[in-house]
């Protein structure tokens, strides 16, 4: 089964500088340009934690296990149109791809969880991920609770600024 991620799961692994445990799930996990733009956007804006980023993305880096991926059919740009009227790019665009694909979005934002219930799309977010890390014996309870942890202060830190 193909994995499409919206900026906030890859954001959230990023942000404990555990990208890594991303291919212990799947051997490619996909963004699509939208949530690519939307990274760039944030280390302009001074997201250090997306600091060498490119290392995990293909085809910036040939051994990248995070694919960059377009929208291509007619549906999927006539469903990122509708889907971006209430929900950012990243989100309309992997919604519309994992619509059409028939793949599982990741995301942690109620409002494209909840669009892609409605739109019978498999859905998963970061705690989605970290279950079956601990599962598969890739972290302990311990560790996948203070990754948790981290990346809820981070947030926290960052809605206080």
């Amino acid at each position: 089964m193909s994995v499409i991620a919206n900026t906030t799961v890859v954001s959230n692994f990023a942000s404990v500088q555990r990208l890594d445990l991303l291919p212990l799930l799947w051997q490619k996990l996909y963004i699509s340009t939208q949530v690519w733009s939307e990274i760039q956007a944030g280390l302009q804006q001074g997201y250090s934690f997306y600091s060498g980023i490119e290392q995990f993305i293909y085809p910036f880096s040939k051994t990248g296990h995070i694919h960059l991926i377009a929208l291509h059919a007619e549906e999927e740009f006539r469903l990122f149109g509708q889907l971006s009227e209430t929900l950012h790019s990243g989100e309309a665009s992997s919604i519309a791809i994992a619509k059409h694909r028939q793949w599982t979005f990741l995301s942690d934002d109620k409002a494209a969880r909840t669009q892609s219930k409605q739109l019978k799309v498999s859905v998963s977010g970061t705690v989605g991920l970290l279950i079956p890390l601990v599962k598969h014996n890739k972290l302990n309870v311990t560790e996948a609770d203070d990754l948790l942890q981290k990346m809820i202060q981070l947030f926290a830190d960052f809605i206080l600024e």
